[in-house]
């Protein structure tokens, strides 16, 4: 039987694999090829998160192809002032626009004719009309996001008048674009039914199914000595990241510290700001990017995730959850996750309530200790790579025989 091929687009190279979108999007990669597809990969190497070409040539040599391009996405206030007075696009979306990427794709369709084309970010959205022009691929859109959600809870946690104004206004503009782009796909594959749900809320669309997050449980053991510390991963030129942290850091780990004295905070991430690399707080440890994730947290028991924005779901819960970690989190923290407050993880919305949650880690560790179990088996039934991804290859051959 000849492969299917499937030509999947990036809007950033995904590696090293240290944050949740370069593990998501790992994860299809790796799915789809395992599965027995051809996948050729294209990325935009982008000023921003930007690899050297000598480290690109070393990764993704098991894929059929990849290839990158390099693109200029660094954030440019007068662009950001002109987008905002003269369009109605979301900023965004322009910024990922690339004449050099739009040609090499379109090379790619015309030599490489894949029968599926996933795009891995509403943004590149923009380049569906290429898509529907060379060719007859389906289209496909990963929806990471909910993403003009991001945007409107900023907004309202925003204390400046004018970032709340504007925030609101780019998260219309988003709204706005999503929802037209979202039709014009084959299929959708939201990451949670709480992001399918707000879709089917405002669009009707040809075709979706949940994709949530998935994992390669043989590669992620449960831990073992771990110190009963605190720690957060997560790239930091992300706004709802740095938010959380700043919060916990400044509202609730007065309260930890009188509830657990000598407790400890560990946390690491990309991009960390120089204010946070300057603290000097008892007990934290901002240990700035490091070279190795799984390093950092294999010795750390409880994942602490103080997150108020954003859709999707959060990876670097999953993993923990895998590991039979111990996790700590807000309701925003924890959507899109099938887990139950008490048994899979622990949930906390207050400053009080991540004192009390962790409090109860360090008196009841038997316990907790279970609920790490519970999670690890949420994870083997609900998340496992191989299951996720039969799902999906199944719907698309399913549209691909009714072409």
């Amino acid at each position: 039987m000849i492969p299917r091929k499937i030509l999947i687009l990036t809007n950033r190279v995904p590696y090293p694999l240290k944050d949740g979108g370069n593990l998501a999007m790992n994860a299809m990669i790796e799915g789809y090829q395992r599965e027995g597809w051809n996948v050729y990969l294209l990325a935009m190497n982008t000023s921003r998160h930007h690899i050297k070409d000598e480290e690109l040539t070393k990764i993704y040599k098991q894929l059929y192809r990849f290839d990158w391009v390099d693109v200029d996405n660094h954030l440019k206030w007068y662009s950001v002032l002109k987008n905002f007075v003269f369009s109605r696009e979301p900023e965004h979306a322009v910024r990922f626009y690339d004449e050099a990427y739009r040609t090499k794709l379109r090379e790619i369709l015309a030599d490489f004719k894949p029968d599926v084309v996933q795009i891995e970010s509403v943004y590149l959205s923009t380049y569906l009309s290429d898509i529907h022009e060379v060719g007859n691929a389906v289209a496909v859109l990963r929806l990471h996001n909910v993403e003009y959600q991001i945007w409107q809870g900023l907004a309202g946690k925003h204390k400046n008048i004018i970032m709340q104004y504007y925030f609101g206004n780019l998260a219309t503009r988003v709204r706005n674009f999503e929802r037209a782009a979202w039709k014009e796909y084959d299929l959708l594959l939201p990451i949670t039914e709480k992001d399918a749900s707000i879709v089917n809320r405002l669009e009707n669309v040809k075709r979706m199914i949940v994709a949530p997050f998935s994992i390669d449980t043989s590669k992620i053991k449960p831990g073992g000595n771990e110190r009963w510390v605190g720690y957060h991963i997560g790239a930091m030129d992300w706004i709802a990241n740095r938010a959380g942290v700043k919060w916990f850091i400044e509202k609730a780990w007065p309260q930890v510290q009188k509830a657990v004295p000598g407790f400890e905070f560990y946390f690491a991430g990309r991009k960390m700001p120089d204010e946070y690399r300057k603290l000097n707080v008892p007990g934290v440890h901002c240990l700035s990017e490091v070279a190795s994730a799984e390093d950092f947290i294999a010795d750390k028991k409880i994942l602490i995730v103080p997150l108020w924005s954003g859709g999707g779901i959060r990876v670097k819960i999953l993993e923990a959850m895998a590991a039979s970690k111990i996790v700590i989190t807000t309701p925003t923290g924890i959507k899109g996750i099938e887990a139950r407050n008490g048994e899979h993880y622990l949930q906390a919305r207050k400053p009080e309530d991540f004192a009390k949650a962790i409090k109860w880690c360090m008196d009841n560790k038997e316990l907790a200790e279970k609920m790490g179990a519970n999670a690890r088996a949420l994870i083997e039934e609900k998340y496992e790579q191989h299951k996720v991804m039969r799902d999906v290859t199944d719907e698309v051959e399913g549209l691909l025989k009714r072409q």
